[in-house]
């Protein structure tokens, strides 16, 4: 199995910055040599959508558009960390935000393709 567990949500005025984290830990987790990293987020009453993701092995990135230019997705092999780095913070960026990991090396922005999933934190932007 694979554990995440996110932190580092919170309350932030527009304009402002926020960093979350998300720990990855599991047996099987470690035992494979590839996976890809994402981070997705639902606002109140909507779907849970795609934010970023990251190729464990290659650092190859995706982000969506709403958010490129003001998020940067990272990872730390050596803490199997994943880090969402979220700059210029609107108010249309409040949701839970969860961090997600699937096997493989291809970035997909598709919900169910992701198996694992961390417990979500929240983040609200004020106007």
């Amino acid at each position: 199995q694979v554990q995440l567990v996110e932190s580092g949500g919170g309350l932030v005025q527009a304009g402002g910055s926020l960093s979350l984290s998300c720990a990855a830990s599991g047996r099987t987790f470690s035992s494979f040599s590839s996976y890809a990293m994402g981070w997705f987020r639902q606002a109140p009453g909507k779907e849970r959508e795609f934010v970023a993701a990251i190729v464990w092995n290659d650092e190859n990135t995706y982000y969506t558009d709403s958010v490129k230019g003001r998020f940067t997705i990272s990872r730390d092999k050596a803490k199997n960390m994943v880090y969402l780095q979220m700059n210029s913070l609107k108010p249309e960026d409040t949701a839970v935000y969860y961090c997600a990991a699937r096997f493989g090396s291809v970035i997909t922005t598709t919900r169910i393709l992701y198996p694992y999933w961390g417990q979500g934190t929240q983040v609200t932007v004020s106007s």
